[in-house]
């Protein structure tokens, strides 16, 4: 490793996966449908279909784009097909939860870096998500200000051209994500020193984040936020 954990000076963080759990609430949303009309669904069947339909290439922004992927994917489901579940899947993006770590990590890390966040999503979701979090965010880029999404480098170098608006580089940044498509692997690339929040380690598969087309070993690597910053905290005291 390049560089020891306390001398990055940014902490950038997908948000999305890594400290919002919205696997569990697009399950939850979808369940509650299902238990409506009297049946049931298998969750980890709703993400598998909910992978393929959201990567397709009529997809739109996240997550106005529930609204299609719930019509695409509702009948393998056996759930009606109707515009106002799509919208109600979508809208439950107000309400999904952070990880049970996040707030508490994000709220010691912010005592000692900036903390940017870099999300696929609109930005009305996100500030969603950001009050879930607890406001710990010292800058955040969304998919409306970057007019992009991940893995695209262009939404990165918005991110490398604030830093170096503040006379910093990216080579003070250690990049924080889960998905291995979207981050890790793009963050390789562009010369990120990165971190990979494993969050499904102890679950099969990529569940609702697309597969990459291969593994990028990451510099850090944790399976809880938590276990972040600890290290964090461990490697300021030496």
């Amino acid at each position: 490793m390049s560089k020891s954990l306390s001398e990055f000076k940014y902490l950038t963080f997908d948000v999305v996966g890594t400290l919002i759990d919205f696997e569990c609430g697009l399950k939850a949303c979808l369940a509650e449908i299902a238990g409506e009309v009297g049946c049931k669904i298998d969750g980890e069947q709703a993400l598998t279909l909910y992978r393929a339909a959201r990567y397709s290439e009529d997809a739109e922004l996240f997550p106005d784009d529930l609204v299609r992927v719930y019509l695409a994917i509702a009948p393998d489901l056996g759930l009606p097909v109707d515009q106002k579940y799509g919208e109600r899947l979508r809208d439950s993006a107000k309400s999904w939860r952070g990880f049970a770590d996040s707030a508490a990590a994000l709220a010691s890390l912010a005592k000692d870096y900036r903390l940017v966040a870099m999300t696929n999503a609109r930005r009305w979701a996100f500030d969603f998500f950001e009050k879930e979090l607890g406001n710990p965010f010292y800058a955040a880029f969304t998919a409306d200000d970057t007019k992009t999404e991940k893995p695209d480098p262009a939404f990165f170098e918005k991110v490398f051209d604030h830093v170096a608006s503040e006379g910093h580089s990216k080579d003070d940044i250690l990049h924080v994500a889960q998905s291995q498509y979207h981050d890790i692997g793009i963050s390789r690339k562009l010369g990120l020193t990165n971190c990979w929040i494993e969050r499904r380690h102890a679950e099969k598969g990529y569940g609702g984040t697309i597969e990459p087309a291969e593994f990028t070993a990451p510099d850090y690597h944790f399976t809880s936020m938590a276990a972040l910053a600890e290290a964090v905290a461990a490697a300021r005291l030496t």
